[in-house]
């Protein structure tokens, strides 16, 4: 049967992780509701202790966490990024972006545990957020008068608008028929942290390999870091079943002893890497956000803070086109959308994707060329500052939010 008016809420997120709950509190700050649903056990989710999955949560990115007000609930636990240093495997040179020391930092780095523990929190406190969880969707109808969800439990729900904040294999995007273009890398990512003996600096290091980036990530306190290791997905069970003092010897050795010997701090974990872009970002009374559209290698830390530019823009065409008056699942208003991500999203993955294969070249003359490049954007001063407002999540037209500014 199809829905309509009055609805329970201004919209239905489906999936409650880092992006859904953040685009539900963006909008609730802003007068507009939402249900989440999300499958996962909220105390399973939250559990103490550090796993070893750590983000980067971009400067632009802060600055929405800042207006929306989820940054308070992270006062203390975040660790600047003052410095990304990038290079190709241990040779001399290399590349440094660093901003005037008066400047704010490149991002942040956080325990996704604290992310989530501090979203949640903020979204139990919200009027206008009703939480679901653990919950699934049974069925789902989007109609030409609104979406209506019924929960595994019967409970029904409905919205002008079903956002889905699913992840990479969203069954939502599958559902609505929406094509994706996808690889894989044949690689994968190895995730855990080291305490060190010689201070990070608040500096993150991007050391490049043929079989992929090895990526140092600084924590808190100042003698912990997360790594992102990248290995060849035929040797990722080996590294796995490494004893501790075998595998800190074997990431001594990829840092070339750059922060002195290293104690496990985490468990290790790993997941395979990929590529994937959604044809389109909206349907019919559908919006997709965050890996439900577009998923990239962590080459450039960028991928949350993707999702991050999502929920800006997505918060900011909504509440405008409710302000005056404007059915949230109207199709042009979801255009809106469409237009200003959908470029962006794919720009931002193309690129990442180029970088990849750029560094996995083995051989000495793409490593001249690597190092030609490198050379050049630090000789640069506009390529650089270029580079540095990727890192910031300071292109292209920006949301209000991320700007640090209420819609």
């Amino acid at each position: 049967m199809e829905p309509g008016p009055p609805f329970d809420s201004d919209v239905i997120i489906l999936g409650g992780g880092l992006v859904g709950l953040t685009l539900a509190i963006a909008l609730d700050a802003h007068g507009l509701s939402a249900a989440v649903i999300d499958p996962a056990d909220p105390h399973a989710q939250l559990a103490p202790g550090f796993d070893g999955r750590a983000s980067a949560v971009a400067s632009a990115s802060w600055r929405m966490l800042e207006a929306i007000g989820v940054a308070a609930r992270l006062d203390g636990l975040g660790c600047p990024i003052r410095a990304i240093h990038v290079a190709d495997g241990l040779a001399r040179g290399g590349l440094d972006f660093r901003p005037d020391e008066a400047a704010e930092p490149l991002g942040m780095m956080f325990e996704n545990r604290a992310l989530r523990t501090a979203l949640r929190a903020s979204a139990e406190a919200a009027k206008g957020i009703r939480l679901h969880t653990p919950a699934r969707a049974a069925a789902v109808e989007r109609g030409r008068h609104g979406v209506s969800v019924r929960l595994d439990d019967g409970t029904m729900l409905a919205a002008p608008l079903l956002i889905a904040a699913e992840g990479r294999n969203s069954p939502m995007r599958e559902a609505a028929g929406i094509k994706v273009a996808r690889w894989q890398y044949r690689h994968v990512a190895i995730v855990s942290a080291f305490d060190h003996e010689v201070p990070h600096g608040d500096v993150a290091y991007e050391i490049f390999y043929p079989a992929g980036p090895f990526a140092l990530l600084p924590m808190l306190p100042g003698t912990r870091s997360a790594i992102v290791w990248t290995v060849d997905a035929a040797d990722a069970p080996g590294m796995l079943k490494l004893s501790d003092r075998a595998f800190a010897a074997e990431a001594e050795r990829r840092m070339g002893g750059l922060l002195g010997p290293l104690t496990p701090a985490a468990p290790r974990s790993s997941y395979p890497l990929g590529f994937h872009h959604a044809a389109r970002l909206t349907g019919d009374r559908l919006a997709l956000v965050g890996d439900a559209g577009h998923g990239i290698h962590p080459i450039a830390g960028q991928g949350l803070n993707l999702g991050f530019r999502d929920v800006a823009a997505l918060a900011e065409t909504l509440v405008e086109g409710a302000r005056i008056g404007l059915d949230l699942g109207d199709p042009n208003l979801l255009e809106r959308y469409e237009r200003w991500r959908g470029v962006d999203t794919f720009m931002v993955a193309a690129a990442t994707d180029g970088l990849t294969r750029l560094f996995g070249l083995p051989g000495r003359t793409a490593a001249a060329v690597r190092r030609i490049g490198l050379g050049a954007v630090q000789r640069v001063p506009p390529l650089k500052a270029r580079f540095m407002a990727e890192a910031r999540g300071e292109t292209g037209e920006l949301p209000r939010l991320l700007q640090g500014m209420a819609v």
